[in-house]
């Protein structure tokens, strides 16, 4: 077979002469798929970056209460994200099984929009109910009142944002990456202007504040959804598949299967968010200035994670065409291409944190105080073992998102289960505090957890697309 389009169509000719040739091939395919992907995630991260540096002016209340109430609208994305993200592997079989049967994609997008309308409502209950279960959950009462006026307003935005991912899927697992990238770019300029207008009461509006902030976000994610059905319905390629076609004819047999595979997989992207959550708050105990550089250490390992994750996603397409034509052995050389260009973007990333963690560290900061310059040494530390955890982290985030490619979403759930929290946390607690290793012990033991993932999700990943299952297996 030949290659007629690096994205979305075909695979490396597994009968070429060296196993180079077909890693170069699929190679190029990846990072052209994968690299819209990657600006899309960091597009994201600065719609949540402008919300915060925005809260952050109005007062140091309003950015906590940001902050705890923002915990309680990510769980209910988590579980919405689930069916949204298990659009992706599903076109991407269905295209790979047979490219011209658009009357399949155009089933699993309606589908997909079926499920986030399903999630809706108890979605909306449990925003709505952010002030009292944080009241319940210890918190003091002023910041449990700012974060309920914040998130229960996003309960209006949610459907939205994850219709967008929807069809961000949809787009992706079609060979237009690029659509999600402009609407996103386009997001941030809105988001910024709403908090800006709202949260201060700017250019006639009235000061609202809290309110604002979830006003502006929540109507951020109304014009991502708005500005994609614009782009599906105006980009000829797009267009051709008739997304919006029959939107209120059931299919039942699908819509059972994104819940089927959609759920696992928000419970594995759960369990993981978690126990990161989880051991903020310990970190918490353990002071002011290790919770900071905890938090500066972590937000530029996001930062830099943005790219596995990217690669993650575009190899979640790429395993997924190829299982979809019953070529597994091309499945297998995506999924393990993904993780050697993942590992070594991240292990350059490693060797700055590595090297030069104090300097990075030193960049949060103007003209450090004392109590800043403890702050850094910390983070200078935990930016040390972040040079190891985000090996970890990019190698089972890219196994896993290959495994996705294969629809195989339960064992990889209890993977994640497993490593995360009968691994990982409990090495966080005993080396944080029986052997008082604090900070330090709590990020031994987060990438201890990353670790044991990783390894398990390749190991599965090997196992499911063995060359001993598939004699033709290209061997990597």
């Amino acid at each position: 077979m030949t290659v007629t389009d690096p994205v979305t169509s075909t695979s490396p000719d597994l009968a070429a002469p060296s196993r180079w040739m077909a890693w170069r091939v699929e190679t190029v395919a990846l990072v052209t798929l994968a690299i819209p992907l990657v600006f899309t995630q960091l597009a994201g991260m600065a719609v949540m970056t402008t919300d915060v540096i925005m809260l952050g002016r109005l007062n140091q209340t309003a950015l906590a209460a940001g902050a705890i109430g923002s915990t309680i609208y990510y769980f209910a994305w988590l579980i919405g994200a689930g069916p949204s993200q298990a659009v992706a592997p599903m076109i991407a079989q269905s295209l790979g099984a047979d490219p011209d049967n658009r009357e399949a994609v155009r089933t699993i997008v309606r589908m997909g929009l079926w499920a986030v309308a399903l999630l809706a409502l108890p979605m909306a209950a449990l925003l709505v109910s952010a002030e009292w279960i944080l009241l319940h959950l210890g918190q003091e009462p002023l910041l449990a009142k700012g974060a309920g006026q914040f998130v229960s307003v996003l309960a209006i935005g949610m459907p939205f944002t994850l219709g967008f991912l929807v069809l961000r899927n949809f787009a992706t697992s079609t060979g237009k990456p690029r659509a999600a990238l402009w609407v996103m770019l386009a997001t941030i300029l809105w988001n910024a202007l709403a908090d800006y207008t709202l949260i201060f009461g700017h250019f006639g509006f009235p000061r609202l504040e809290m309110v604002g902030a979830g006003i502006a976000t929540a109507s951020s994610g109304i014009f991502s959804f708005v500005a994609m059905v614009a782009i599906v319905l105006l980009d000829p390629d797009l267009r051709a598949y008739q997304p919006f076609k029959g939107l209120l004819a059931p299919a039942h047999r699908l819509l059972a299967e994104v819940f089927r595979l959609g759920l696992p997989i928000g419970m594995t992207m759960i369990f993981e968010a978690m126990l990161f959550n989880v051991m903020t708050l310990v970190m918490g105990t353990f002071g002011a200035d290790q919770l900071a550089a905890h938090q500066v250490a972590l937000n530029f390992a996001s930062v830099t994670f943005m790219v596995p994750l990217g690669i993650g996603m575009a190899a979640t397409v790429r395993v997924g065409l190829a299982t979809g034509r019953g070529d597994m052995a091309a499945a297998r050389l995506a999924g393990f291409v993904a993780m050697v260009v993942g590992v070594g973007f991240i292990s350059l990333c490693g060797l700055a944190m590595a090297f030069a963690g104090r300097q990075i560290a030193s960049l949060y900061f103007g003209s450090p105080t004392a109590q800043e310059t403890q702050v850094i040494t910390y983070a200078t530390q935990f930016l040390m073992i972040a040079a190891a955890f985000q090996v970890f982290d990019a190698l089972q985030v890219i196994g896993g998102l290959s495994l996705r490619g294969l629809k195989d979403a339960r064992v990889p759930m209890i993977i994640a289960g497993a490593s995360y929290w009968l691994a990982g946390a409990p090495i966080c607690l005993i080396l944080a505090i029986p052997f008082g290793l604090k900070g330090v012990g709590i990020w031994i033991g987060l990438a201890a957890g990353l670790s044991v993932a990783a390894v398990a999700m390749g190991l599965r990943f090997e196992w499911l697309t063995r060359t001993s299952n598939n004699p033709e297996a290209i061997p990597v």
